[in-house]
């Protein structure tokens, strides 16, 4: 049983990794990123119950919280051009100007 949600983890991954190479949009390829990371914090806690290691499930924790941190700095980089608005001269950017960027990404 755990064989199985194994492989399908593993095909799940290959899918989304298909989708993060080819993906049209760039927010496509950072939800592709961050479905990846979600599969691979999965496919570590059912190596981890099959190896009979249950140390894997905090590596796994860990490794969703990185997942997660890195996934919020990447938007955050693509939306405002900068980790921090002091690194890109402007406070925060217009809601349109975010809405036209999307438009100019999709075309």
């Amino acid at each position: 049983m755990f064989a199985v949600a194994t492989g399908a983890i593993v095909i799940a991954m290959a899918l989304v990794l298909f989708r993060a190479i080819v993906g049209p949009t760039l927010y496509d390829r950072v939800l592709a990123v961050n479905s990846f990371g979600t599969k691979t914090v999965l496919l570590l806690g059912v190596m981890g119950y099959l190896m009979g290691r249950p140390d894997f499930l905090d590596i796994a924790l860990l490794y969703a919280l990185i997942n997660f941190v890195g996934t919020i700095a990447i938007l955050k980089f693509f939306r405002y051009e900068a980790l921090s608005p002091a690194m890109s001269g402007t406070m925060v950017a217009a809601p349109q100007d975010f809405e036209e960027e999307e438009d100019d990404a999709r075309a």
